[in-house]
């Protein structure tokens, strides 16, 4: 039966296809007159190629994208942004290049063009997450959604395929929370179960098929529904960890993703039993923990936040900072619970089904 809900759609505009990013200068064009160019190091090229489909709309470049939006590389581009008079961002590249055009719009109002080359999803979200002091924030604002996203197919062909892989379940990790979200409901549940689906069954391709289109327009697909779940509903347990071990020990985004998602929906398991049921149906597997933690394995990637450069000692600091604030759960969230969720993760082992019997609301 379906019960009162509340659904809530999100102003932005979507391209999907393969060769869409050729319309960039037409986008741009309805938004403002010249645009600012994201792009993180490595991608410059990538940067510069895209400037010349702006032609006239192009403004200038900002190649320092980094990840988790530290605030000091947010403050260089502001004085970028204003020297060179642009009214318009675009973001190309994965959640740096995307989270940094977010913390221009929350600090100036620039309009955004995110073109996404990964799998991400935060290009779908009206959530910003920053960087200072060692501790990750975030901010949930209209102001920071993107006016615009391009997805192009074409764009991920050379994704590496480990890239691929961590990126994808990054993307799953929104769906799953939105499964057991306080405020879910039936339609953003309905593109979650999708969005799984379509992922995990087009990464295994893509880890051996980096240039299978069938398998990228499936993942890409995915992405974007997984995105809109984060961008339509809150987050749990699963999101504040990974904010927390990337905020405070700098570790990579869609790797700790990876790492932490399996033991996180572990944790939730026996409180969110709609919600498991769902991930098994999408992942075509019994249990929802063990079949993230055996799809994470057969795509070859880390299973452990020890092979992530974490050191042993920070499973102890992550648990204090996790419980300081903790995001609504269905599981209550204890410290013991949450060390030992870490010590697991830490470990890659596989994860453990959940004790709750003497844990207090």
């Amino acid at each position: 039966m379906i019960e009162t809900f509340t659904y809530e759609a999100l102003p932005s505009r979507v391209r999907f296809g393969r060769g869409t990013i050729s319309d960039v200068a037409a986008e741009v064009e309805r938004l403002g007159r010249r645009a600012l160019v994201l792009t993180t190091p490595q991608q410059v090229g990538a940067g510069q190629r895209l400037g010349a489909l702006l032609g006239p709309a192009l403004a200038g470049y900002f190649t320092e994208a980094t990840m988790h939006t530290p605030v000091e590389v947010t403050e260089r581009a502001l004085v970028t942004l204003r020297e060179t008079g642009a009214d318009c961002v675009v973001a190309l590249g994965g959640g740096s290049t995307t989270g940094l055009g977010k913390a221009l719009a929350l600090r100036t109002g620039v309009a955004q063009v995110v073109i996404p080359t990964t799998y991400a999803g935060s290009e779908m979200t009206p959530i910003l997450g920053q960087t200072e002091a060692g501790r990750k924030t975030t901010i949930r604002s209209l102001d920071v959604l993107p006016e615009t996203v391009i997805y192009d197919v074409d764009l991920t062909v050379s994704l590496p395929p480990l890239l691929s892989a961590t990126s994808g379940i990054n993307a799953m990790a929104h769906a799953v929370e939105a499964l057991y979200a306080r405020d879910r409901n039936p339609i953003i549940s309905l593109m979650a179960e999708d969005g799984i689906r379509a992922l995990s069954s087009a990464l295994p391709i893509l880890v051996h098929e980096p240039g299978n289109l069938e398998a990228r327009t499936n993942a890409l697909y995915g992405a974007w529904l997984c995105g809109c779940c984060l961008g339509a509903v809150g987050m749990a347990l699963h999101h504040k960890l990974c904010h927390t071990l990337g905020g405070s020990f700098d570790l990579p985004h869609a790797e700790t993703h990876t790492v932490i998602l399996p033991h996180a929906v572990a944790y939730n398991a026996a409180a969110a039993p709609e919600a498991m049921a769902a991930i098994c149906r999408a992942l075509g597997a019994p249990d929802a923990a063990q079949g993230l933690f055996d799809l994470v394995r057969a795509l070859g990637v880390p299973l452990s936040l020890a092979e992530l450069g974490m050191p042993e000692s920070g499973i102890e600091t992550a648990a204090d900072i996790a419980v300081e604030n903790p995001y609504w759960n269905p599981r209550p969230i204890t410290r013991d619970g949450i060390r030992d969720l870490l010590a697991n993760a830490y470990a890659g082992e596989r994860p453990r089904a959940a004790i709750v019997e003497d844990e207090a609301a």
